[in-house]
């Protein structure tokens, strides 16, 4: 059978205590005032709580590199260094190559002296090897001491490619950045490129020209701490960061780009750097296929596109009102552990704000209740109660 304890059949009111304690009314004060200039300073000044919010950014890029220069005495322009062709979100800057001529199909030796041999027995543990060139058939090549493999001969060997001169004409290269965004919540839609700039040249600072969209590649390393020597030889990731924060509230016009440049690739002992390699075939005149094979030390560049921007809205701005008035409570909360655990007396003020009342309560000119002694005054006079207590008194005190 299901029981229900006689206390489920309780009722709560509030009941005003008023202490008149100075230093407790300080801290109550300095609490409220806390919270105020958290809400109004924080949230509303500096997080813009007042604002519906859009980050789901739609965004286009385009980008351009121009500069010559120059690799094994070789002119080198944009088609030769430059990888893919079609400048997006990501493009790589070949700083310096390794390149293998006329590779056919068929056996030959494995230049990497990881594979040297004296028995056919040193080379079958590598049969299940994953080899750039081919794949290893488990024979020594005593000619050469040094492992058989069956793909593309001769293989690929990069031994001397610390002797190798990168591309230093790279720092002076330039990078044009086109970037059109959209901000679908409030249909705004800008661009990098300010009307202004259509026939002026000019270069990014991140001091003085803050909004130009053409990069010098030296500057770019610059900004990101990364070293010119150091990635030209070995490669290496660099993160531009095209940041649209916007306040709308401002007019559309201010909601500018902001530019920051990051190196995203780890420096860590184990493949240091960036590269990837790309082949060019050709066909023979009597039909026989052969290609160059390319190893590739490049800086690669990501864009990377982000959005946040905001417009006065009434909703969350009186969400956020009511919240902020809702939390200028719990000073009292926080004044209430003080008062009834931490000061002198703490037991008197417990008896004076919980009160439990059995029945109905008869007015008369002294009735008391167990707790705490109140004066119900004459129903003939006329008592505005407003449930206000004093800590130093044990009377009701009520207005006539």
């Amino acid at each position: 059978m299901f029981c229900l304890d006689s206390s489920f059949f309780t009722y709560e009111t509030t009941k005003s205590v008023v202490v008149k304690r100075r230093s407790l009314g300080i801290i109550n004060r300095i609490a409220q005032a806390l919270i105020i200039i958290y809400y109004i300073g924080y949230i509303f000044i500096h997080e813009k709580a007042y604002q519906d919010r859009d980050t789901g950014i739609e965004s286009a890029v385009m980008t351009k590199v121009k500069g010559v220069g120059r690799q094994h005495d070789q002119l080198m322009d944009v088609a030769d260094y430059v990888h893919p062709p079609q400048g997006a979100y990501m493009f790589c800057i070949i700083t310096k190559m390794i390149k293998t001529h006329n590779q056919t199909q068929g056996r030959c030796h494995e230049a990497d002296k990881k594979f040297n041999c004296s028995t056919d027995a040193d080379c079958e543990k590598y049969r299940s090897s994953n080899m750039p060139s081919g794949e290893i058939t488990g024979k020594c090549l005593g000619e050469f001491s040094q492992c058989e493999i069956k793909g593309w001969c001769p293989s690929e060997d990069d031994s001397n490619s610390k002797d190798i001169t990168a591309m230093k004409e790279v720092e002076n290269f330039t990078i044009f950045i086109k970037n059109s965004i959209r901000f679908p919540r409030f249909n705004v839609k800008r661009g990098n490129i300010e009307p202004e700039m259509q026939d002026k040249t000019c270069h990014y600072h991140p001091v003085h020209n803050t909004s130009c969209p053409f990069f010098r590649v030296g500057d770019v390393l610059k900004e990101a701490n990364a070293s010119l020597s150091d990635i030209i030889k070995n490669g290496g990731e660099i993160g531009i960061n095209i940041a649209w924060l916007c306040n709308l509230d401002l007019g559309v016009e201010k909601c500018k780009p902001k530019y920051s440049f990051t190196r995203l690739d780890t420096e860590t002992k184990l493949s240091q750097g960036y590269n990837f390699r790309f082949a060019k075939y050709y066909m023979s005149a009597d039909g026989e296929e052969f290609r160059t094979l390319h190893k590739a030390f490049a800086i690669r560049f990501d864009i990377i596109v982000s959005g946040d921007a905001g417009k006065f809205y009434i909703i969350p701005t009186l969400i956020n009102i009511v919240a902020a008035c809702t939390s200028v409570g719990l000073a009292t909360v926080f004044c209430d552990i003080i008062l009834l655990n931490f000061l002198n007396g703490s037991e008197q003020y417990k008896a004076k704000k919980f009160e439990e009342v059995s029945g109905p309560a008869q007015r008369s000119e002294s009735h008391e209740l167990k707790g705490s002694q109140i004066t119900f005054k004459e129903e003939g006079k006329s008592c505005n109660d407003s449930g206000a207590y004093s800590s130093h008194s044990e009377t009701l005190v009520c207005s006539h």
